[in-house]
C-alpha cells in the first residue's frame, strides 16, 4: 500500500509542479500585459548578509541605497553579495580591493533592482585597470567596454570612481557599461524583465530614429552628444540621466522619461 502511494506521489509530483508553473507562467504573462512589471521580484526566504564594513560602504557611496526602507536594503544587500559570488574580478596592474567589489557591484545592483533576473550569463568577469587602457582590438585608448565575444565588462577604476562621486554630470561610467550588458542580456532572454525591457526600449528608440522627436532631443542639449552615436549609446546615456539627474530628465521628456522608468520597472 505504502509502495503505491509513492508511486502516485512520483507519478503525479511532476504534472503537477508542471500545471503550477504553467498557470503561474500564464497568470504573470496576463499581468506582465497589464501592469508592465514581473508579478514579483524578491524571494529570498534566506538572505545572504554583508559584513558590516561592507553595509558601510553601500551606505557611504549610494543615496540610492541610503533611500531604501529597511527590508530592501536586505535585498539589496543579498543582491550584492550574490553578484560577488557569481562574478570574477581581475586587476590589471592594480590590486583588486573589497571597496572596488562592493562599488562595482552596487551599481549594478542599483541598475537592475526593479528586474527579477539580475544574474546574468553575459557577462562572467570583471576587468579593472587603474586608468585609461589602450586596447589592441581597434587601437585606441578606453575608459570602459563591455566585450559579448570575452563575457567580460571592463573599466579604468580613476573613471569609474569619477562617474560615481561625480553626480552632476550625467555621466557615470559604471552605469554606462552595464547598460550595454543588459541590452544585450535582453535581446536574447525571455525571462519577464528581460521582455519588458526590450519591449520598452522599442517604443524608446522611437525617439532616437523619429526625426521630429530626435530634433527636439538634439535641440534642448540635456543628453550630451555621445547619445545620438547610434541607439546602443542613446540607451546606455539615458539611463545614465535617468538616475543622476531625474527630475530634470521628467521635466524635459515626460514621456521618455516613464518609457524608461517602465524598463528597468523603477518605482
Amino acid at each position: 500500500m505504502i509502495f503505491k502511494i509513492i508511486l502516485l506521489i512520483l507519478l503525479i509530483g511532476p504534472i503537477l509542479i508542471f500545471s503550477i508553473a504553467l498557470v503561474f507562467k500564464i497568470v504573470e504573462s496576463g499581468y506582465i500585459f497589464i501592469y508592465s512589471r514581473p508579478l514579483y521580484l524578491y524571494f529570498y526566504p534566506f538572505p545572504k548578509k554583508l559584513k558590516s564594513q561592507y553595509r558601510l560602504i553601500l551606505q557611504n557611496e549610494f543615496p540610492f541605497y541610503r533611500r531604501l526602507p529597511d527590508r530592501r536594503k536586505v535585498y539589496f544587500e543579498h543582491r550584492v553579495s550574490c553578484f560577488l559570488k557569481n562574478y570574477q574580478f581581475i586587476g590589471k596592474d592594480i590590486e583588486i580591493t573589497a571597496e572596488m567589489m562592493i562599488i562595482i557591484a552596487g551599481t549594478y545592483v542599483m541598475l537592475t533592482f526593479g528586474m527579477r533576473q539580475y544574474i546574468i550569463q553575459q557577462f562572467t568577469k570583471i576587468i579593472i585597470y587603474p586608468r585609461q587602457y589602450f586596447s589592441t582590438i581597434n587601437e585606441t585608448y578606453h575608459k570602459g567596454e563591455f566585450n559579448p565575444r570575452l563575457k567580460a565588462v571592463v573599466f579604468s577604476w580613476e573613471d569609474f570612481l569619477l562617474g560615481l562621486q561625480t553626480s552632476n554630470d550625467n555621466i557615470n561610467l559604471g552605469l554606462h557599461e552595464f547598460s550595454h550588458v543588459l541590452h544585450f542580456h535582453t535581446m536574447k532572454s525571455n525571462d519577464p524583465s528581460a521582455i519588458i525591457f526590450y519591449d520598452e526600449f522599442d517604443e524608446i528608440v522611437k525617439f532616437y530614429k523619429n526625426e521630429q522627436l530626435f530634433s527636439e532631443l538634439v535641440s534642448k542639449k540635456y543628453f550630451r552628444d555621445y547619445a545620438f552615436e547610434n541607439q546602443f549609446e542613446f540607451l546606455a546615456v539615458i539611463l545614465e540621466h535617468f538616475f543622476e539627474s531625474p527630475e530634470i530628465f521628467r521635466r524635459e521628456f515626460p514621456e521618455l522619461y516613464e518609457r524608461v522608468r517602465k524598463m528597468i520597472n523603477f518605482k
